[in-house]
């Protein structure tokens, strides 16, 4: 009988104790994890990009490697991509974003812009910014991607400022993709 008493007294003693200096018992219900950004995944498609494909490439890790909540993946066959990249005889453009999972807006990159002298890859960066929801900031330095052709011919900068890094994060952070639409308003990086 004395045993029937003590034996539960003894376990929920323990129980308290270790709880007490920090130890979770073994039948406390597992702390809750903080849980990882969700990342929103954008498929491009560069089977058109020609000459401009490893440009392209490029500027998707240059972007991969700026932001942890977007990633831009190649699409895989049979699946449609949310940014299509085409290389054309024009003056790079794109449409504006933010895109998200399902929608679909195209960068063009324009033979014109390399023709001036202006590096494919901040091209390329540049303009996945517009897709990604970042508009020009002209007239601007160099050290800011979206200042585009006003950054010069000699500036090969294709990494997005700090500034430009968070506003991505802020469009793709709030755990809503796929509930916003791009406004799909076309850019042209004319200075």
């Amino acid at each position: 009988m004395l045993r029937r008493i003590l034996t539960p007294l003894l376990v929920a003693l323990s129980a308290l104790t270790l709880t007490l200096v920090g130890v979770s018992p073994a039948t406390a219900e597992p702390a809750e994890q903080p849980r990882p950004l969700a990342q929103t995944i954008l498929y491009y498609d560069a089977g058109q990009a020609a000459e401009y494909a490893s440009a392209v490439s490029s500027a998707v890790r240059v972007w991969n490697s700026s932001v942890s909540n977007v990633r831009l993946e190649p699409a895989p066959a049979g699946r449609r991509a949310e940014i299509r990249i085409i290389a054309d005889n024009g003056w790079p453009r794109a449409n504006l974003g933010p895109v998200r999972p399902g929608g679909q807006v195209t960068v063009w990159m324009g033979r014109q812009g390399t023709a001036e002298g202006y590096n494919a890859v901040r091209i390329a960066a540049h303009e996945l910014g517009h897709s990604l929801g970042l508009p020009d900031a002209k007239p601007g330095p160099c050290s800011s991607l979206m200042s585009g052709s006003t950054g010069g011919v000699s500036c090969t900068n294709s990494t997005p400022n700090a500034s430009e890094r968070s506003r991505v994060q802020a469009n793709y952070g709030s755990g809503l993709a796929g509930r916003q639409s791009t406004d799909g308003q076309l850019l042209v990086d004319r200075g």
